[in-house]
């Protein structure tokens, strides 16, 4: 049985439409690299927005997640990941969803009831007790003792410090050979969450005060691996039908088996994956040292150095084999994977020559070191020098130093990594957040800006140029297109004044609902055409710009102020990037 196909089959046959899944970049999220929920696309949507394909949507999406990063290489933790996803946007709640959840564990799944136990939000002093939800479940055929009701932390979503919220209620599955507790206990981890229902019906204003929503959404999410490892017997999620072919081909090239190096393996099968789903993206990622492209070399080079650990010689090809059974995979599901095929091999093919090249510098700079000590302990500088600069893992230089009858200080080496590591997450927490409040009034104006300035450039540049990229942020906005050469001043001054120009016009910008070939026949553009619906939203602003996006905008440009062009510069082969503010 595809889980994935049915779970599609099952919503569709009830009332639900099936859309396909967003691009990994983000194109309306300016607070994310990489999309890392399933509502992150539906977003303007679950703001109350209609969306054109209806009221009832399902979706299998793809999503990157970087903040367990480091606990990759354990049983159950992914970078890359599929979430299958039902929503109601204003239409059934509480009873229709848990419903829904029920009949397809139980009746399409066929897992014992016996088996499965929730839990549903406590209530606190703003919001009551999910009764609701914990009633329903009773109904079903939920023993009591099999829910349990959990706190903010647990059961309850927000996004940010204010917007649309609610409790949820998770679904738990038995994952043992135990006899199953009569009790129901959420901190047994033998219990394993498979499924979380948000019930977004109250909204939290930016002084603390709840409301009731107009519009009360239904936001699911279903973890593709999880459930299929659990519907297979498996506790490693590795050890599934998902990755078998995967795991296979990598034993073949290291000529060990996975049981006897499941670290490496987990990590090497994980960041290929993941590095060949951004590769593949219409966006056009590749590996940099910032935003999506610094976290695809990452992943390559981490890759990279657990090949080293399991012996395979990193001179050669050896990435290829694995890419390739990933394609296979999933190119039925996500034909961007077929269509940039060639581009995936090419970009793990080339990384993989920069940083075997990035090796050897390193092992020079460890001879150099050794020429240079006092004493016989590389310190910790050192250490993490060869592991932050030159990717070496501290047990590489420990056995290195061990040659040479020389100890490492890695407690030391400890402890700067996790210096180092808080310093990411602190970094990242802006970067990774996303939600649906990452969308104030100015990365609206600023998102707004950029048709602006892609109009801007076809009347100065040609109308050759075609948007390649995007990031905003409330400081300012970022854009990249394509252009075979540096901008000139005047060129610059030109494009800053024309949008200046159409800001104080004031135009209206409207939005319009109609077929993707009527956009195009409109002359409407969109960064990536094939990523779009069926059905999708034009956003015209006068007789200026006219594209196909999702929002959010202003109604009017003369709102948007003084636009001023701060830095030019080139991104990568044959596309430049603009960086700009909005005084």
């Amino acid at each position: 049985m595809n889980l994935k196909d049915e779970f599609i089959k099952y919503f569709v046959s009830k009332g639900h439409v099936e859309i396909p899944s967003a691009p990994l970049i983000p194109e309306n999220d300016p607070t994310v690299l990489f999309n890392t929920a399933g509502m992150q696309p539906l977003i303007p949507y679950l703001l109350g927005e209609a969306h054109p394909k209806g009221k009832r949507l399902c979706d299998a999406q793809k999503c990157v997640r970087l903040t367990d990063l480091e606990d990759i290489g354990d049983k159950t933790h992914h970078t890359f990941f599929e979430m299958l996803g039902n929503w109601s946007l204003g239409d059934y709640f509480k009873k229709e969803s848990i419903g829904y959840s029920f009949e397809f564990l139980t009746k399409v799944l066929n897992i014992p009831i016996e088996r499965l136990a929730v839990t549903v939000f406590a209530g606190n002093q703003d919001i009551p007790r999910d009764d609701v939800s914990a009633s329903i479940w009773h109904e079903l055929g939920i023993p009591k003792e099999r829910i349990a009701y959990l706190g903010v932390e647990d059961n309850f979503w927000i996004a940010g410090e204010s917007g649309p919220c609610g409790g949820d209620t998770e679904i738990f599955y038995f994952r043992s050979n135990d006899e199953i507790p009569k009790h129901f206990d959420p901190k047994d981890d033998r219990w394993v969450e498979i499924w979380n229902n948000v019930f977004m019906e109250f909204y939290k204003d930016e002084s603390g005060k709840i409301m009731e929503l107009k519009q009360k959404n239904v936001d699911t999410g279903m973890g593709l691996e999880r459930v299929v490892a659990v519907l297979e017997g498996v506790e490693d999620n590795y050890a599934s039908s998902i990755w078998k072919e995967i795991i296979a081909s990598l034993e073949q090239i290291s000529n060990k088996s996975y049981q006897d190096n499941v670290t490496s393996m987990r990590i090497i099968a994980d960041h290929i994956r993941t590095s060949v789903f951004i590769s593949a993206d219409p966006a056009g990622i590749k590996p940099s040292n910032t935003d999506q492209g610094y976290i695809l070399r990452r992943l390559i080079r981490r890759a990279i150095r657990h090949a080293k650990k399991l012996g395979i010689d990193t001179n050669t090809n050896w990435m290829e084999p694995i890419a390739l059974e990933v394609i296979k995979k999933y190119e039925n599901y996500y034909k961007e994977i077929k269509e940039n095929k060639e581009v995936v091999l090419e970009v793990l093919k080339n990384e993989s020559i920069k940083f075997n090249r990035t090796l050897e510098k390193g092992l020079r700079e460890f001879d150099k070191l050794l020429n240079h000590l006092e004493g016989n302990i590389i310190d910790k500088d050192n250490a993490f020098k060869l592991y932050d600069t030159y990717g070496f893992p501290i047990e590489l230089t420990v056995e290195m130093a061990r040659e040479h009858n020389l100890k490492v200080d890695t407690e030391g080496f400890k402890e700067k990594f996790a210096s180092h590591q808080e310093l990411s997450r602190t970094a990242s927490k802006g970067k990774f957040k996303g939600g649906l409040m990452g969308h104030s009034e100015i990365e609206t104006k600023y998102h707004t800006a950029t048709h602006l300035l892609n109009a801007a450039l076809k009347v100065v540049i040609g109308a050759d140029v075609h948007q390649k990229g995007s990031n905003i942020n409330e400081e300012r906005m970022r854009f990249d297109f394509s252009c075979d050469h540096k901008l000139t001043d005047e060129e610059k001054k030109k494009v800053e004044d024309l949008v200046n120009e159409w800001i104080k016009e004031d135009w209206p910008v409207s939005m319009s609902t109609m077929s993707k070939e009527e956009a195009i026949k409109s002359g409407a553009e969109a960064m990536f055409i094939e990523k779009y619906a069926d059905i999708v939203n034009v956003y015209t602003i006068g007789n200026v710009s006219k594209e196909i996006c999702g929002g959010p905008h202003v109604e009017h440009t003369s709102v948007l102020g003084h636009f001023k062009i701060t830095k030019e510069e080139a991104s990568s082969a044959g596309v430049r990037r603009i960086k700009a503010i909005l005084e």
